[in-house]
């Protein structure tokens, strides 16, 4: 499907900056295209403010401990060597550096814009512009019940250099400790720390790098409002990147142990849907909602 054509009037208006998504009428998300972002910090569209229904905050932008955290994102630090994710990047036998090695994700068309929908084109660029992947993402907004709705967001990679791209995060450039961070990240808000579980395992240290088929996220947020994140989405080799003792994060890690590589002519495809959800949910009730989305 080819871009609808834009002025340039339309692609600097002050509405496609800050596109709304809502749920019977409630709105639920906003998404920041263009982000008037210092480049150490990793521009890229991001998610933020995300809502409940009722209206409780579930994710944080620019906070002081990792100001390149930008509310749900896709972000990779290593793309053939250029760090899309902000920050210090880790190199091997040195640790983090700070190096002028920071690119930008860029919106490039909209192919389609209503209140639950959110359909457009990027490209990933170093910084002097050379373009290293082409995505089509595509964010949608799903009611589930009175408690709760899906995000659902879908991106397809496609290399953009006539050669495979490489992905990489510290752990795969010889940083320890299950470090694996890259892909879709999701910088959560939280009153206290976070619990986190599996349909197996609880606590940051058993989920970490784990391959479960979801992943809940529990906290209140600053203020009061408890809410559940419930993550699904793990593709082939993916695994799940969680932070709770530091900061509330969850991430489905690209390249967690060993990297990956959107092959030339052969798009890479993922797609990522996360429950937001009033209230602390049990896990019984976490399956059933995950298996209940499944056959919708």
């Amino acid at each position: 499907m080819t871009p609808e054509p834009r002025s340039p009037a339309a692609e600097q208006s002050p509405a496609d900056a800050e596109p709304r998504l809502v749920v019977d009428g409630v709105e639920v998300a906003r998404y920041l295209v263009r982000p008037d972002l210092d480049p150490r910090h990793g521009p890229r569209p991001y998610l933020h403010p995300v809502r409940t229904r009722a209206g409780t905050l579930v994710t944080d932008a620019l906070p002081a401990d990792h100001v390149w955290h930008l509310g749900a994102s896709l972000a990779v630090q290593d793309v053939d060597g250029v760090n899309l994710w902000g920050g210090r990047t880790y190199v091997r036998g040195t640790g983090y550096t700070w190096r002028d090695d920071h690119g930008v994700i860029a919106h490039t068309g909209w192919r389609e814009r209503t209140a639950d929908r959110l359909d457009h084109d990027l490209e990933w660029r170093d910084r002097h512009g050379r373009v290293l992947l082409r995505e089509h993402r595509r964010i949608t907004a799903i009611p589930a019940g009175e408690d709760a709705w899906w995000l659902d967001l879908s991106a397809t990679l496609t290399s953009a250099t006539g050669a495979d791209v490489r992905l990489g995060s510290p752990a795969t450039n010889g940083r320890p400790g299950g470090a694996g961070h890259g892909g879709f990240f999701w910088r959560a808000v939280a009153d206290g720390e976070a619990r986190v579980r599996t349909a197996e395992a609880a606590g940051e240290e058993a989920v970490n790098g784990s391959a479960a088929p979801w992943l809940a996220l529990s906290a209140s947020a600053p203020g009061g409002g408890a809410y559940t994140l419930v993550f699904t989405g793990l593709g082939p080799g993916d695994r799940w990147f969680v932070r709770t003792a530091m900061y509330p994060g969850v991430c489905v890690a690209y390249a967690f142990d060993s990297p990956a590589v959107v092959a030339a002519g052969r798009p890479r495809h993922n797609r990522h849907r996360v429950l937001v959800a009033d209230g602390h949910l049990d896990p019984a009730d976490i399956a059933a909602r995950v298996d209940a989305a499944v056959v919708r």
